[in-house]
């Protein structure tokens, strides 16, 4: 009947979300830790849940290190609540802006970042700014660690952020308010819509080629980009 599909259901969402989820954000912690020695710099960007909780982790095992978190600005960026979180736990930690990030990396040895999805192509889609936090890191030969669960692999390849995205709200560009000249002012793009030729474009992601990606660190263990299709191929003849 309805109920018991329903309690089935529940059932394998659940056991989905502690196999896939909770179990694998452990062991990928366990693995990152590895990459993680006293006295690094360690730069991430956004709020990756997985990235946050190896932070705090290797602060509690002991390894003494400093974070540097990247804010883009936007209204979906939570970086501020994972520095402020990160604050709390008592790790050492330094707020900086995304165009700050090529004065920041000469200081940084590892860049850990969490991921939406990786393709086939060895590509990272992520939140919009990892491509360039990524780029700037592999020109200063900073090692460039993406921390994901499997069940983010995707058969899909893509070659750039624009043949696939999600459009988030052009109002979140937009500051309320800003600082001129000494002084609070409306931002001077409030009125943007009525300017016939003026559009805001919003991409939520953006893709990180593969060249760009020093590693992956799943549930499996620390893998190259190259080895995102076998990932894949073994999931399918298991579910298969």
């Amino acid at each position: 009947n309805e109920n018991d599909a329903k309690t089935r259901l529940y059932s394998v969402i659940d056991n989905f979300i502690s196999t896939h989820v909770t179990m694998a954000q452990d062991e990928i912690v366990h693995y990152a830790k590895m990459k993680i020695n006293d006295g690094d710099v360690i730069l991430t960007y956004g709020r990756s849940h997985v990235v946050e909780k190896l932070l705090v982790e290797a602060h509690e095992d002991g390894i003494k290190f400093k974070v540097v978190v990247v804010c883009a600005r936007t209204k979906e960026d939570e970086s501020k609540e994972l520095v402020k979180s990160l604050a709390n736990h008592g790790l050492e930690c330094v707020f900086v802006l995304l165009t700050s990030i090529s004065y920041m990396m000469g200081k940084v040895t590892k860049v850990f970042m969490g991921a939406a999805a990786l393709l086939s192509n060895g590509a990272v889609l992520s939140r919009s700014g990892t491509a360039a936090v990524a780029m700037v890191a592999h020109e200063m030969n900073k090692p460039v660690l993406f921390c994901a669960e499997t069940y983010k692999f995707s058969e899909r390849v893509q070659l750039d952020a624009i043949t696939n995205n999600e459009l988030g709200d052009p109002d979140d560009l937009i500051l309320p308010t800003s600082w001129v000249l000494g002084k609070m002012e409306r931002s001077s793009l409030s009125d943007w819509r009525d300017i016939p030729s003026m559009k805001l474009l919003n991409l939520v992601y953006d893709l990180t080629s593969i060249e760009h990606v020093t590693m992956i660190i799943t549930e499996v263990g620390m893998i190259p980009a190259t080895s995102v299709p076998v990932i894949v191929r073994e999931q399918n003849e298991v579910e298969n």
